[in-house]
């Protein structure tokens, strides 16, 4: 499943190339994702193995705040730890973490313009995820880096970080010069 042909992503690759496939991964949020797991684990061992006397209540609070807890850090960072970009002839399709979501598909006919942003830091947008800040646009962040940014014909802005974001950037721009060159010549 590795050795797939990796033409579309190197500068000057062909361009009569169909998709361009981008990935980022945030190894760090794995420790986050551990301590969830840690979380889970005592609420479970809490309410297999524990004699407390002092009541029902706290025990059963103790229990379903560590479970909470542990699955909320679990499944809230696992989600963001990397995120696929798809570029095809039609749209852009986002997935994040190993089940592929949250997930956004933006049509090309909706971007006016891609640019290549060096550094994105997850602070600029509040932390890691998905975010959405009034004077910024939305944004997929799972690292600090690279990243490429969409100007939407609606004056919003969607920023996702990913690596090789440039040859991205690229894609993009020759993908959007090919339907309005197409669509002039339909005229």
């Amino acid at each position: 499943m590795r050795d797939h042909p990796r033409k579309p992503r190197r500068p000057g690759a062909d361009t009569h190339s169909d998709v361009w496939i981008g990935r980022a991964t945030n190894r760090a949020q794995w420790v986050l994702a551990a301590a969830g797991a840690a979380c889970l684990a005592l609420g479970v061992q809490l309410a297999v193995t524990s004699h407390w006397t002092s009541g029902v209540a706290p025990l059963l609070m103790a229990v379903i705040g560590c479970v909470a807890a542990g699955l909320l850090m679990l499944f809230g960072t696992l989600a963001f730890v990397n995120v696929a970009v798809k570029v095809d002839g039609d749209a852009l399709e986002v997935r994040c973490g190993h089940m592929g979501i949250p997930r956004r598909r933006i049509l090309l006919t909706q971007v006016v313009g891609a640019e290549f942003v060096a550094q994105v830091n997850p602070r600029q947008w509040g932390g890691w995820g998905y975010r959405w800040r009034p004077e910024q646009g939305t944004a997929v962040v799972v690292r600090r880096g690279e990243g490429l940014v969409l100007r939407l014909g609606d004056g919003r802005t969607f920023t996702i970080t990913v690596d090789d974001a440039e040859t991205g950037v690229r894609f993009i721009r020759e993908r959007l010069h090919l339907s309005t060159s197409g669509a002039s010549a339909g005229a």
